[in-house]
């Protein structure tokens, strides 16, 4: 079966990787370079880590995603994970803190609540004033989102899949026809949508169930006394009340970074390439939003500010929805990307047998059913 995919983002590339090696004919089709610095996937690194609250279904999906990264380090030769563990925080009980640490009692996994010894030892950024409990977890890090879009670019040339960088395709027929920009017209027998926020713009009607939203993360400089706490912190999943702060220590050629889902607005006209240069004071303004919870929080120095663009659905879950000869795909509302290696192994499995059903309910964490090859 020829299988051409459109977007060289996670998932993809984790598609294109999954279909290559069940034996189908994968061309894989990306507007830029891969790895693409404008797509969701594109920034240095992303969290991956067990707490999900209890209700979501996600966690068992998690034991699955980690199993398929291990199939691709494998295939890859590298290990692209930073497994630093991960630490989250809680304001006031009830928050999202409280909704992650009571799904990871549900689940059994382990973590540990921080003693007074441990919060001045290795978490002496924060605020601790503020917060009325701290742990840490094991099973959590920083995946390496550029490594792994390089390795997967070179493991799909050298096993004969077509890669075509800088392809932009202008038009999709759900009858299995891809326009590009140059006039080019491609015919497959099954067409993969993995476009990110640009998946509207080819697909009008999607948009009753994706919102393109533009969002940003700053990279900084931590100051001189915490430099030391911060290179061997584990990950930040979350700071309690509704920041919805996250914040990824330097691991994999990445640098210190702070993102929160405050920090989002609706893409103007759905277009993900609107309004995407960052603005002069936008590393700054993310920053302000740690100022309860990070000490000392103007003496960081903001370095850069990387904007993305982000599809939600209304639940904040995954999507699949079907046209014809085309399978859309849509990244998990800017929390996706843990999953990528077993939702390319997922889609694959629908593209080759048909069902869509089936993939839709693990995406939506309704079906915990082991994976089988």
């Amino acid at each position: 079966m020829f299988t051409a995919i459109i977007g060289g983002g996670i998932a993809g590339l984790s598609t294109a990787w999954a279909l290559t090696k069940r034996g189908h004919r994968v061309t894989l089709l990306e507007q830029g370079a891969i790895p693409n610095p404008l797509a969701a996937s594109g920034d240095h690194h992303r969290i991956i880590r067990r707490a999900y609250p209890a209700a979501s279904g996600y966690a068992p999906m998690i034991t699955e995603a980690y199993a398929a990264w291990d199939e691709m380090w494998a295939d890859l030769g590298e290990i692209h994970l930073d497994a630093r563990g991960f630490a989250m925080f809680s304001q006031h009980e009830g928050d999202e803190a409280d909704v992650y640490r009571a799904g990871l009692e549900d689940g059994g996994f382990p973590y540990r609540l921080l003693d007074d010894v441990e919060w001045a030892a290795d978490f002496p950024f924060i605020n601790r004033e503020a917060m009325r409990w701290g742990l840490v977890s094991p099973e959590g890090g920083a995946l390496h989102c550029k490594r792994i879009a390089l390795g997967l670019r070179d493991w799909l040339i050298d096993h004969g899949a077509d890669l075509r960088e800088n392809a932009p395709v202008v038009a999709v027929d759900p009858a299995g026809i891809v326009v590009l920009a140059d006039g080019t017209r491609l015919a497959a027998d099954r067409m993969v949508v993995a476009a990110g926020g640009w998946a509207v713009k080819l697909l009008p009607e999607l948009a009753q169930d994706l919102t393109v939203y533009r969002t940003a993360v700053t990279y900084l400089d931590p100051p001189p006394a915490v430099a030391q706490a911060w290179a061997k912190a584990p990950v930040i999943l979350d700071l309690g009340a509704d920041l919805d702060g996250y914040i990824i220590p330097p691991s994999g050629g990445g640098g210190l970074k702070f993102g929160t889902g405050r920090h989002k607005v609706l893409a103007e006209a759905q277009d993900a390439d609107r309004n995407r240069e960052p603005r002069d004071a936008e590393g700054a303004e993310i920053l302000a939003h740690f100022r309860d919870v990070i000490r000392d929080v103007d003496d960081y120095t903001p370095l850069s500010t990387i904007s993305c663009a982000y599809t939600f659905t209304a639940d904040e879950r995954f999507m699949a929805r079907r046209f014809a000869n085309v399978l859309v795909i849509s990244a998990c509302s800017g929390h996706g990307y843990k999953f990528g290696a077993a939702v390319g192994r997922r889609v694959a499995e629908a593209v080759q047998g048909g069902d869509i059903v089936s993939l839709q309910r693990w995406l939506s964490g309704q079906d915990s059913t082991r994976f089988t090859v």
